[in-house]
């Protein structure tokens, strides 16, 4: 009856605190692996591409690329293009940014750029410093129409889908 609430949570439930701060806890509460870590202190220059879920607690400059999750934890500053399914953020990112699926920016993180992203969730307390484009993901569109007939009076329903 009283399960452990984690294991109901999905993958955008995903919380920077939960996903662990140390080398030794990496692994946020979706159940994902974090693919990578770049810890506090840590400088990296150069581009990161990876599939999964990377943490950033650290500075990184250049880009990162991935179909995944980008975390970035509340030390982490980032000087970069940056490119992700996924980014919850709470540190500081300079540059631009495209999220396919979804960003959310949570206290105290700060922004100074464009960010490209169909869905975007911001919590009080953060700064944002730029240009915000949300472009939504392509869905059909369904159209009814009435079709006439040619040489006959009568109107026929017909339903047509264009998409």
């Amino acid at each position: 009856m009283w399960k452990d609430k984690q294991d109901s949570r999905r993958t955008d439930d995903i919380d920077l605190d939960v996903a662990g701060s140390a080398l030794d806890t990496p692994r946020p509460e979706s159940g994902q692996d974090v693919s990578a870590f770049v810890g506090k202190g840590v400088v990296f220059k150069g581009t990161i591409s990876y599939s999964g879920t990377v943490r950033i607690d650290g500075t990184l400059e250049g880009e990162i690329h991935t179909d995944g999750i980008l975390l970035v934890g509340e030390d982490a500053v980032l000087t970069a293009k940056v490119t992700a399914g996924t980014i919850v953020c709470k540190g500081k990112i300079t540059g631009d940014i495209t999220a396919r699926e979804k960003m959310k920016l949570r206290a105290p993180a700060v922004i100074n750029g464009g960010v490209t992203t169909p869905m975007l969730a911001m919590e009080e307390g953060v700064s944002f410093n730029g240009t915000l484009e949300m472009e939504q993901q392509a869905r059909p569109v369904h159209k009814e129409s009435t079709l006439h007939a040619i040489g006959n009076s009568t109107e026929l329903p017909v339903r047509r889908i264009t998409v």
